[in-house]
């Protein structure tokens, strides 16, 4: 008898030391768990405290992309509405996906979508590979002296506005300008209608963006082939390899990851084809080729005061930017790139 009341006793002293431990372990996990969102809070308050004087730097990027980039976004429900400035922005009649199918169906739209798919891979195709050229060219020059008298010559052009370059072209190019009088007088040959025959309009769109910009673009590449261990090109030298292969097999790999990402940034844009260049050049003569869909929303949306049109093109132009950047950034991830997210 004594040794089972002493085991029943043993037995209880047990079920309460446990149950006592688990209702201690019970308290300590809730106010652990009660802490952790205090040193959360906490620990996100030292860390802006330690960062302030950056977080003030920043301060005027983030207000601009908050007041001019995100605030404006309530302004896409025009898209959906048939807006009338009587009625409000919120109060005009709700009209669905009208706009869109607008868009795919007016024959106009699709002849303007064509244009600026067209101009804008022309651009990809022959201005995104021209900064890569000349970058490569400069790495090969070895007077320093020449090489920042060349750099800074190509990076004029960039300062220029574009009233500044069609004007310059104007000049040069019209029927009675300068080219024209050199053909004539030189060569015995008619004015050329560069301004006004649709077949030109493409390719100086082209030439005009090249010359602006192309020397800017190279400032990135040069960054980047400036990072390029110099003993590669020793070892190269060594083994016999000339100035190509060099090219080929230890400048163009150091910038391969540059140029993704630059190429993706540019698909994210490839809706976008630079509205002051093709307005100034437009013309009569060119509408047919040369019309974009910035030309086009600028027309309805400002001129005709088709404000939800004019929304929705702007939407649609996003979302064709967004898929455009995911799936490049996609195949990037794919074939070994670092991409950009």
């Amino acid at each position: 008898m004594n040794h089972s009341s002493n085991g029943k006793d043993a037995t209880q002293h047990l079920r309460k030391g446990l149950l006592q431990l688990d209702t201690t372990t019970g308290i300590r996990k809730a106010e652990h768990l009660q802490t952790q969102p205090d040193r959360a809070r906490k620990g996100i308050t030292k860390r802006i405290w330690k960062d302030r004087y950056l977080l003030l730097i920043g301060l005027p990027g983030l207000l601009y992309l908050l007041v001019y980039k995100y605030i404006p976004m309530a302004g896409l429900v025009l898209a959906f509405n048939d807006y009338s400035p009587f009625q409000g922005l919120f109060s005009s009649p709700w009209v669905g996906f009208k706009h869109f199918q607008t868009i795919f169906e007016n024959k106009e739209v699709l002849r303007v979508l064509w244009n600026t798919f067209n101009i804008s891979f022309l651009q990809i195709a022959f201005a995104f590979p021209a900064p890569i050229v000349l970058a490569l060219m400069l790495n090969e020059v070895r007077n320093q002296i020449f090489k920042r008298l060349v750099q800074s010559v190509i990076y004029l052009p960039h300062f220029l506005s574009w009233v500044v370059v069609v004007g310059i072209c104007v000049v040069f190019l019209k029927g009675d300008g300068l080219v024209n009088h050199f053909l004539k007088d030189t060569f015995g040959l008619k004015a050329i209608p560069f301004l006004t025959d649709p077949a030109y309009f493409k390719p100086l769109l082209i030439a005009q963006v090249i010359w602006k910009e192309a020397g800017w673009g190279t400032i990135i590449f040069l960054a980047a082939l400036a990072g390029v261990n110099p003993q590669l090109y020793e070892a190269a030298i060594v083994d016999g390899a000339g100035r190509w292969r060099q090219i080929w097999h230890i400048t163009l790999p150091a910038i391969r990851s540059t140029i993704v990402i630059l190429l993706i940034l540019r698909l994210g844009n490839v809706m976008d084809v630079g509205f002051e260049q093709i307005y100034l050049m437009l013309n009569p003569f060119t509408k047919e080729v040369g019309d974009v869909l910035d030309t086009y929303v600028y027309v309805k949306g400002v001129q005709q005061s088709d404000y939800s049109f004019a929304t929705a093109v702007g939407l649609f132009k996003g979302l064709v930017g967004l898929v455009l950047v995911t799936g490049a950034n996609y195949l990037a991830k794919r074939f070994g790139e670092e991409g950009m997210f």
